[in-house]
């Protein structure tokens, strides 16, 4: 004896892809992509005065300068932390008003995990270095660029846009990413302006932040779209 668990009439191949439609339209309501952006825009604009401020510079008579970033380690690691939280309880409050669940926990934790990485390479590169050396070959200034607050960024947002499916977030991260490895020189320090080693920092910055800004900008649009 079977038991028939469509209804009569009932189309299979229609009701699979209602059903697939259906979970399409679930993990889109559950996304909170506009805000994971934001909140993390609004960090990276936030660090930059510690990081400017939090600097100790000394330049040398022969035109050389010594510096160490303290600022990073004074904001990052609780500024990092905290923004992780707030994303999660963003997804959360979301979902609940939808009456769905939120899958926001792993990329939480991810973020979280990251940031003690980046903390504990930073502060053993401090320990190791009394100043920042003057030349660094590229694959060490790549791996220093990913461990740094902006690179881990990146690696969490991969995390999030694999919980939620979302392709197009996986397009601006890899983005994302190749600009804060490979294209913004974050630990050159450029002389911009005559204003030194601090511009040259806090440039690379502003400019993570406004992408930062600018994709949270665009997934809002999209959402607002597809409503």
């Amino acid at each position: 004896m079977t038991t028939d668990s469509v209804p009569a009439g009932g189309d299979p191949r229609r009701l699979l892809s209602d059903v697939r439609a259906l979970a399409h339209r679930v993990r889109i309501d559950r996304r909170m992509t506009w805000a994971a952006l934001l909140v993390l825009a609004v960090a990276t604009f936030a660090g930059i005065p510690f990081d400017w401020f939090g600097m100790k510079v000394h330049c040398l008579p022969d035109g050389g300068c010594e510096f160490a970033r303290r600022g990073v380690l004074y904001y990052w690691p609780a500024a990092l932390l905290l923004a992780y939280a707030v994303i999660a309880v963003c997804y959360v409050r979301a979902a609940r008003a939808r009456g769905l669940g939120a899958r926001v926990l792993p990329y939480a934790l991810t973020g979280a995990a990251l940031t003690v990485v980046f903390t504990a390479a930073w502060v053993a590169a401090a320990l190791y270095f009394p100043s920042h050396p003057i030349r660094f070959n590229q694959a060490v200034l790549v791996l220093d660029r990913l461990i740094a607050p902006w690179g881990t960024i990146g690696v969490a947002l991969l995390v999030l846009a694999w919980l939620e499916r979302n392709v197009g977030l996986l397009v601006f991260t890899l983005g994302y990413l190749v600009l804060v490895l490979l294209v913004l020189p974050m630990n050159e320090g450029w002389s911009v302006f005559g204003w030194g080693i601090r511009a040259g920092f806090a440039l690379p910055q502003v400019v993570s932040g406004v992408v930062l800004l600018l994709g949270a900008v665009g997934f809002a649009v999209a959402r607002r779209r597809k409503r």
